[in-house]
Parts: C-alpha cells; structure tokens; sequence
C-alpha cells in the first residue's frame, strides 16, 4: 500500500509544480529579461512574460504578475495559445498589487503605453497594444495610456479580432487617453461573445467601447465612461441581452450608437448618463446621428446633475483619481477603480 501512495503523492507534486510554473512575474524596476520569470527572479518586460507564455500548452492556468513600473510597447504584444484549440483555460494579466489591496497606491499600479508604429492592417492601418488571439483572457488592474507615437491616428490598448474567441474579462483598469498627445482611438476593440467589463474607468477615450461582430453575453457593471468625445459605446447590429447596470457615463459626445435602420431592446439599469450631448446614435459615414430611443428600457437611470471626479490638483495626484467625489451625482453607485474600498 505504501508504494502507491508515495507513486500518487509524487504525481501530485509534479502537476501542482507544473501547475505552478505558468505563473510568469515582471518587475519594471528590479527584473531581467535573461531571468527564470519566478517571483525572486522576474522578467522585466511584457515582451518576454507573453513571449514565454505562448510557448506552453494551453492545458493549464497562465497568470501573468505585473509589478509596479512603466510598460512601454514597442509593437503589438500578441497573446496566443500554445496549441491549436486556441485553449480552455484561463490566461490572466494582471497587477500583482490590485486597487483593493491595503499596500495599493497609484505609483504602484502598472502603467503600459504603446510608441509602436502602425502594427496592423486589419480593416485600416492602425496600432494594437495587446492583441488577443485565444479564448478565456482576463485583463486586471492595469493603467493603459495612449499612444504617443505622433504617426499613429487610430491607437486601441486592447483588441479582440476573431468573432470566434470568447470570454474576455476586464476589470479594474483605467483606460487614460489624452488627444492632443498620447490619443486612444478606441480604449477595448473586440468581437465575439463574453466580454465582461467591470470597475473599470475610461477618461478621455475618444471611445471606450467598440463591440461590433457576433456580440452576445456581454456585460458592462460598475464603470466610469468619462469625456468620450465621439462615443462611449459602439454596438454592433445584435439584439442579444447584455447587461449594463451601475455605471457611469456622463460629458461624452454620443452614449450608445448602433448600426442605421436597427432598433435593438436595450436594456439599461440604475446608472448616471447624464451631461451628454447626444443620447442614442446610429452609424453613418460620417460619424454617429441622433437616433430615436425607440426599444429602451430603462430603470432607475438618472439623466440630470453633474458627475465630479476626484482629478489631480495643487497636491498631486490622489489615491482615488477618476473615482467620484462625495458631491458627484450618482456617488451612490457603486462605479469606479474600486471594489471593496470606502
């Protein structure tokens, strides 16, 4: 009886090690891209940690831990499957020290900007931060800036290309675009189904969001959609249900425009759109028109009062940047960086 036991003990420490080594660590400040990628000896770049990544199986978890430091993209960072099925399991991005952790501070949030040339062709010349090419990808508490490479117009953080990959998480992550510098064209591009977006904040995005092709169980909970200036949201011609509850979207050019001659049952629910200067919109070559809000229901969604963000002042910059103040319309939703925190 012993024999066995010892030969099932061992082949659990061997699957829990192998379990163990898809868990990559980058530090911006201290790491080596000729490191193991173990958390004593950490890569230092993303380039190096995805790279890694996309050689193992796809059978197991991938967690990615990213330090504190400025992540600076020098063309499109790719995350792909090791193995044909494109993979089942979970592949993660994510901050080693999260928003709702106590040691968490703005200076240690990881940072990642792109000064990539024009990366794809894909439809129009354009520049791709992290593109993702597998299912089941989970992006979590990081800073995406735009691009500030003045040879690229059209800069999207993260893109989801194949309408045939799904689930794609997003949660806790600012999305920081400035246009007159550092623009992003379009904070998160993706098609498909499961795209979930949850606490997140998008500042100054021409748009936060474009959900085009074969969109269906998408959800958008508890974020801040702030000065979209042309919209906030682009939705692809579905009338599948999503949901969108207890969010944020105020001083944007459009809220939510759709493709021309559709009217989809939208659905949205205890959230702030208010301060905008259009409300539903529908495609043209020249950009969003006004729309009818025909097929909307809407329930406990406030349209009026003014929504005041916590912003950088004389003291720098405060630990809940882009969340609202106390004096905010809507601070009683439960929007913003932040999913436990007071």
């Amino acid at each position: 009886m012993k024999k066995p036991v010892l030969l099932l003990c061992l082949l659990m420490i061997i699957g829990w090690s192998k379990i163990f080594a898809q868990t990559l660590y980058v530090d911006g400040f201290k790491g080596r891209d000729d490191a193991k990628g173990s958390a004593t000896d950490p890569f230092s770049s993303l380039e190096k940690a995805v790279t890694t990544a996309n050689t193992f199986s796809g059978k197991e978890p991938v967690n990615i831990k990213i330090g504190p430091g400025i992540y600076v993209l020098r063309q499109q960072l790719e995350i792909v499957s090791g193995n044909a099925t494109e993979a089942v399991s979970k592949y993660t991005l994510e901050a080693a020290i999260m928003p709702d952790d106590a040691e968490w501070l703005p200076a240690k949030m990881p940072v990642i900007q792109s000064v990539s040339v024009d990366n794809s062709t894909a439809q129009f010349p354009h520049c791709n931060g992290i593109l993702i090419s597998r299912n089941n990808v989970s992006i979590r508490g990081l800073k995406f800036l735009g691009n500030a490479n003045p040879n690229v117009k059209y800069y999207y953080p993260v893109v989801r290309e194949k309408e045939t990959h799904k689930d794609l998480e997003v949660s806790q992550c600012y999305f920081i675009g400035e246009k007159n510098s550092a623009p992003i064209q379009g904070a998160i591009w993706a098609h498909g189904p499961g795209i979930h977006v949850d606490h997140s904040i998008f500042y100054s995005c021409k748009n936060a969001l474009l959900l085009f092709r074969s969109i269906s169980d998408l959800s958008v909970t508890n974020t801040i959609i702030y000065g979209s200036y042309e919209a906030a949201v682009w939705f692809g011609p579905f009338n599948a249900p999503f949901k969108f509850s207890d969010n944020i979207v105020t001083r944007c050019n459009y809220f939510w425009p759709r493709p021309e001659n559709t009217q989809p049952a939208y659905q949205f629910h205890n959230s702030v759109i208010s301060e905008n200067d259009h409300y539903l919109g529908y495609y043209t070559n020249m950009g969003p028109a006004d729309a009818p809000a025909q097929s909307v229901q809407e329930s406990g969604v406030i349209k009026t009062g003014s929504v005041l963000l916590s912003e950088v002042a004389t003291a720098g910059l405060p630990n809940d940047y882009l969340n609202m103040t106390d004096k905010s319309a809507g601070k009683n939703i439960p929007a913003g960086i932040f999913k436990n925190r007071k």
